[in-house]
């Protein structure tokens, strides 16, 4: 369980900006452009060097990048719609195309583009993804309010055991 207080918080990306990045072919992040720091909340220099799952959102269903990688490991062009988590744990999508970079006939790195999705199929690959998240268990999204008094128990309560709030809670309907 994971409680994150700006999970709710989308940003759009422009009509007309596109997201470019290259990786290695492990996935580290070897180039970013402007507005992919940009949109995701990091600096170009945050992003280099560190693996481009940092901005897996937990409502991305891990099917969808194993069949990313199956695909681009077979040589072929993979495209779909993903949404990313921001450094400050809001969230983005895009519709990505991932593919292969070769030099002299050999695979060296894999580039990924992508743009803004209207918000119609935002909302449509939401409910998609919720449904095939529960069809292969994996976690679901669950949102419940708290009156005060019961919230301030619950980081109290979670301070005193020594437990992040998600743990406390996971512990409490483990019972």
């Amino acid at each position: 369980m994971d409680i994150t207080w700006d999970m709710f918080v989308e940003t759009e990306v422009p009509k007309d900006e596109l997201i470019i990045s290259r990786t290695d072919l492990k996935g580290i992040i070897t180039y970013a452009n402007e507005t992919f720091a940009h949109i995701s909340g990091y600096e170009p220099e945050e992003l280099i060097g560190k693996p481009h799952n940092i901005l897996r959102h937990p409502d991305m269903p891990k099917r969808i990048f194993k069949e990313l990688w199956d695909t681009i490991k077979a040589g072929d062009i993979w495209s779909g719609y993903v949404k990313n988590m921001r450094k400050d744990r809001g969230y983005y999508w895009v519709y990505a195309e991932v593919s292969g970079v070769y030099k002299d006939g050999k695979l060296v790195e894999y580039k990924s583009m992508r743009s803004w999705v209207p918000k119609e199929k935002r909302i449509q690959m939401q409910n998609f993804y919720d449904k095939i998240r529960l069809e292969d268990k994996e976690n679901v999204r669950a949102v419940c309010y708290l009156d005060v008094d019961t919230y301030e128990k619950l980081i109290q309560k979670s301070q005193e055991q020594g437990k992040t709030p998600e743990k406390l809670l996971k512990s409490l309907l483990e019972k």
